[in-house]
């Protein structure tokens, strides 16, 4: 099984200019965790929800709420985000996706041609994966 079988294929991404903020509005519309961060259409880095825990100020720091939302105003994700994050290619075997999944504790891996995102893969998709499998027998 190939990795262009299973991985999602509309991928919500970043541009590497956006900011925090627009990490955060796109985090808490969706059910998403990992996004990929793209210069033009090449992916250049990942930003997870664990990144934005992580950089964000906490509620004890003692900031103001306008310091607070200076700071995700204006914070470019590229200056947070996991750059030049490790990639699949989509003729790539299921199996290494897994083995990488398992040795390296990633939540996703973006899947990309030719320099181009064009899709993800998450230990969602193969948790999925596994119990279609394991229901096949």
């Amino acid at each position: 099984m190939l990795v262009r079988e299973i991985m999602t294929t509309e991928v919500v991404s970043l541009q590497e200019t956006d900011t925090m903020l627009d990490a955060a509005m796109v985090f808490a519309r969706s059910s998403m965790r990992h996004l990929p961060v793209l210069r033009d259409k090449a992916l250049v880095g990942i930003f997870t929800e664990r990144d934005m825990k992580r950089f964000s100020p906490g509620p004890l720091s003692g900031i103001s709420s306008d310091k607070y939302n200076a700071v995700m105003e204006t914070t470019p994700i590229n200056k947070v985000m996991t750059h030049n994050p490790m990639t699949l290619k989509p003729d790539q075997k299921v199996a290494e996706a897994a083995e990488i999944f398992a040795t390296k504790r990633f939540g996703c891996l973006p899947v990309v041609a030719d320099g181009v995102l064009v899709g993800i893969v998450t230990t969602t998709d193969m948790l999925r994966l596994m119990a279609q499998m394991m229901k096949e027998g």
